[in-house]
């Protein structure tokens, strides 16, 4: 193994020779605190940076094992070092004439939730940190590229050892910090497990911050309001760190949220929703739990829907056979009673729905005029509603104010939201006598979704040209996919532009290496749930990389059927 002097050296020899000369750093490098391992560098034009491999021994960073000594806690433990880092390599930015940030050291920006990451690996033996350097250069007067040895030494020397040393070595770190950090996520993650032995499919903690900044994930402190619970409504569960914690149990079934969109229902539904993933301390919602096969619908006007069997939904179509349908532009209600469908598909078992992304068809069937406007072929949630929860064992959750009404009276549970406080209603909300939703067409559930598809793999498709995979996060909601964007606004629960890019890449990925098989949907996310539990992230890349955090499978599905391109093969019961 190389030294660090003979690096610098290195630098020395290529300073101001053509950009690829910088192929020359390819190897391991030993740095005395750590070793520098550049497994590939790609030096032509638009080649993305090239990711190098810090490994640090244990022996010298001294992380103490308690804060890794379980998966959960190592999961933790590696997202909070990944904030550190990028905080690190933020503050080391350089600006230009123009103002604008150089950053050389790039790290992934973790959003407000904590995931499984490639950015981070931390062992009993050594810690890992992917990082992207932004290799120095300058350009000639022809245009052509040449190395930029003394920006690269600072980067490589100066930089670089800032960065890594005051992020990663215990003596830098705040304890308090980091211990407060991993024992929140071993506490929620310990309410998750606890949930369903309590008959409960969400917690939200008394004392939470669930208001939001519009279209942002972070809190709105200008419009803050604790969240309160009634005494008789109240749940206490125990968890290893906190002790025990107090806040409302939403219970399995059908439960019904009653409330003003602007008065915290919103809030309420998209902070039960986003529990699917642990929270950051300070986000306000550490304790706001959801089990982790709970799946968010909403309409989306304009998606293509590959032969999805919607007939508990619609009983006829002149577009098509609702058993089997299929449309290149489906209208409000058919995108979202696909949607329903396909969270079923492939294993949710909680659906969350709620009136402002909801298509009002959909959602409801005004009983009170039901017989007025004759026979339609269109059969609302809240006629099956009942049926779906009884028959399959799922629950649903459904929030609103003005179409919820036909729910109330086949609900198990209702709860009314004001001002971010929150009281069980549901004897005085039957007392009401709503008129039950119309009768629906009778329909086995059970078989219909045990219905399987299989992918046609040269429907999956990310080349362009002679380049076989160009896959990148747009941003949060869109992937480019080959030829193709993958549109994903109605997909609420994604946690951040890393597990965007993530889900690209896996359906690339599940393309290679089991759609070729000829498995179908279901049985192959049950696979690729295996190899990412089993041998990691990194195994869906042909190349290192450091921005990659890992999806649910609900959110994958969602966008291999969001696919323009995407075809079925052939679809059995």
């Amino acid at each position: 193994m190389k030294d660090r002097k003979e690096f610098y050296n290195l630098l020395s020899e290529i300073d101001g020779k053509p950009f690829a000369e910088y192929e020359r750093l390819t190897g391991d490098f030993d740095f005395a605190r750590y070793v520098i391992k550049c497994a590939k560098i790609e030096t032509a034009a638009g080649a993305e940076n090239p990711v190098v491999n810090i490994r640090i021994p244990q022996s010298i960073a001294e992380l103490p094992g308690h804060l890794y000594d379980s998966p959960v806690r190592r999961t933790a433990l590696e997202d909070f070092l990944t904030r550190k880092l990028s905080e690190a390599a933020a503050r080391i930015a350089r600006f230009n004439e123009s103002g604008w940030a150089r950053r050389n050291i790039i790290i992934a920006e973790p959003g407000q939730k904590i995931l499984p990451r490639t950015s981070v690996l931390v062992t009993k033996e050594y810690i890992d940190a992917r990082i992207r350097i932004a290799l120095p250069y300058k350009v000639y007067v022809t245009g052509e590229r040449l190395v930029d040895g003394e920006m690269a030494r600072k980067v490589f020397f100066d930089d670089l050892p800032e960065v890594v040393s005051s992020s990663v070595f215990f003596c830098n770190i705040d304890l308090d910090e980091a211990e407060n950090f991993v024992n929140g996520m071993e506490d929620a993650d310990r309410v998750r497990q606890t949930l369903a032995t309590l008959g409960l499919i969400s917690f939200v903690g008394e004392g939470s911050l669930l208001a939001r900044e519009q279209g942002c994930d972070l809190p709105n402190y200008d419009n803050i309001a604790p969240f309160e619970i009634d005494e008789a409504t109240q749940t206490e569960i125990e968890v290893p760190n906190a002790g025990k914690i107090i806040g409302l149990g939403i219970p399995a079934g059908l439960t019904v949220i009653l409330g003003n969109a602007a008065n915290g229902r919103k809030d309420f539904m998209s902070a039960i929703a986003a529990g699917v993933f642990n929270h950051i301390p300070g986000d306000g919602r550490e304790t706001v739990v959801t089990v982790s096969d709970a799946v968010q619908v909403a309409t989306d006007r304009g998606r293509s829907v590959q032969e999805v069997n919607i007939t508990p939904f619609l009983t006829e179509s002149e577009d098509g056979d609702p058993a089997s349908y299929s449309t290149r532009s489906a209208d409000s209600f058919i995108s979202q009673a696909a949607a329903t469908i396909e969270a079923l598909e492939v294993g949710a078992r909680v659906l969350i729905v709620d009136e402002n992304t909801s298509s009002p068809a959909f959602l409801t069937t005004d009983a009170r005029i039901a017989g007025l406007l004759g026979d339609t072929p269109r059969i609302s949630l809240a006629q099956r509603a009942r049926q779906m929860v009884d028959e399959l064992g799922i629950s649903l959750v459904i929030g609103g104010e003005n179409l919820v009404a036909e729910y109330i009276p086949v609900a198990d549970t209702v709860l009314k939201v004001e001002d971010f406080q929150v009281t069980n209603i549901t004897g005085q909300a039957k007392a009401l006598n709503l008129a039950v939703p119309p009768e629906a067409p009778a329909v086995n559930l059970g078989p219909m979704l045990g219905r399987s598809r299989w992918i046609m793999p040269s429907s999956i498709d990310a080349a362009v040209g002679r380049i076989d995979q160009v896959i990148e996060a747009i941003d949060l909601k869109a992937i480019q996919f080959g030829h193709s964007v993958i549109e994903l606004d109605s997909v609420s629960q994604i946690a951040d532009e890393n597990q965007t890019l993530t889900i690209g890449l896996l359906l690339y990925y599940a393309k290679l290496r089991y759609m070729q098989e000829g498995y179908p949907l279901r049985e192959m996310l049950d696979m690729i749930d295996r190899d990412l539990s089993s041998e990691g992230l990194g195994t869906i890349s042909r190349d290192l990389r450091g921005d990659l955090a890992r999806p649910r499978r609900y959110e994958l599905a969602a966008a291999l059927n969001r696919l323009p391109t995407f075809r079925v093969s052939h679809a059995t019961e």
